[in-house]
């Protein structure tokens, strides 16, 4: 019973570790913005580990993939399941923190493939380190699936493999695309809020300064705010969380204005996504004004979508000889529509039907 239990148990690891992190390793990118979002300032404060997010990303990936196919065949065990046991140990302290102290509110475990509440991650993680303490207490019970040469060789052709595919989606889009904004979604749709669908709760909480302190009083407590308190601050928490629609805080701000009715009415409508362009790839920005000639050579209405400043812009446009209007949008959903920065997007009448990388602009169809 005890072998049987410990077979299942590295099998049921193995495969879960190799799906989460090839999810994952299908979108690098979007797995550092979220490991960027731990080390924020209202997180874990430490925006030093910030611009390393990708790189850790990737070896996180990674990493994940090999030790399951090492658990599976049975190579170097101690080694694998040690390795194992920490990185259960660390994701399960993430999971909790993000959970408890409500600060991230999807851990990324499965990407954008599988949204799960911090809570939900949590006790997924707690599932995995029982498994994983089974498989350290029954080391002994683990034996090679192959001979050692045919071990070797499936471990260093996943880690082959695996940094294949993390060199391809970065340099191109993911091979698989989970978001809400993949080819074949109509964004208006997307934006929508069904019927009879639950609604937040949200109690408005307002912050007043108490003798150089301070502190926090919702609706029901206004009565009995302190003489000389001042007022400092309001804002809304949430009691219960509604319905989001797949697609939020998507805006074509244009001066003060919203064009998104409008532009998502064009028949044939190609947009630029950059969302720092302080942070754009320069060969990519420099391929945009040659494709903006052509694409309205054929017809369509070209803009660019970023949540950069205006001075940012004009420099920009300047600088590389753009000859398109820019509209704002928030740069987290901005991230959501492409990873590359910049890339291509193709909507008709508000549905996409095209989405390059900018080492791919050959491959649209105008």
């Amino acid at each position: 019973m005890k072998n049987i239990i410990t077979q299942f148990s590295r099998l049921f690891v193995g495969v879960l570790f190799i799906i989460s992190g090839l999810i994952k390793l299908n979108d690098p990118v979007g797995f550092s913005y979220k490991l960027a979002e731990y080390f924020s300032e209202p997180v874990f404060n430490m925006p030093f580990l910030e611009p390393f997010a990708l790189g850790l990303a990737i070896f996180l990936v990674i990493l994940e993939v090999v030790l399951g196919v090492m658990l599976l065949v049975g190579y170097k065990t101690k080694t694998t399941i040690w390795s194992l046991l920490l990185l259960i140990v660390f994701f399960t302290f993430l999971t909790f923190y993000s959970a408890y102290f409500d600060v991230v509110k999807d851990c990324g475990c499965f990407g954008d493939a599988l949204h799960l509440t911090p809570w939900e991650s949590f006790t997924k993680d707690v599932v995995l380190l029982f498994f994983i303490l089974i498989l350290f207490f029954n080391q002994k019970l683990i034996k090679p699936l192959f001979a050692k040469s045919k071990n070797n060789f499936a471990v260093y052709l996943s880690v082959i493999l695996c940094a294949f595919m993390a060199f391809w989606v970065l340099n191109h889009n993911p091979i698989k695309d989970f978001r809400p904004y993949k080819v074949g979604t109509n964004i208006e749709k997307g934006m929508e809020i069904p019927e009879g669908a639950p609604k937040s709760v949200v109690e408005m909480v307002f912050i007043y300064k108490v003798n150089g302190v301070d502190k926090e009083f919702t609706e029901k407590d206004l009565m009995n705010i302190p003489e000389g308190a001042t007022f400092v601050d309001r804002k809304d928490k949430v009691i219960t969380e509604g319905y989001v629609p797949p697609i939020h805080d998507f805006t074509m701000t244009k001066d003060d204005s919203d064009y998104k009715e409008e532009l998502l009415k064009e028949p044939k409508l190609l947009i630029f996504v950059t969302y720092d362009l302080n942070l754009s790839n320069i060969d990519g920005l420099k391929k945009l004004e040659k494709l903006n000639q052509e694409a309205k050579a054929k017809g369509y209405k070209v803009i660019a979508m970023t949540a950069s400043g205006a001075d940012v812009i004009e420099k920009t446009k300047k600088e590389y000889g753009l000859n398109v209007d820019f509209y704002f949008c928030d740069a987290t959903a901005l991230k959501t529509v492409e990873r590359a920065n910049p890339s291509i997007v193709v909507v008709q009448k508000g549905t996409i039907v095209q989405k390059v990388h900018y080492n791919d602009i050959q491959d649209l169809i105008l």
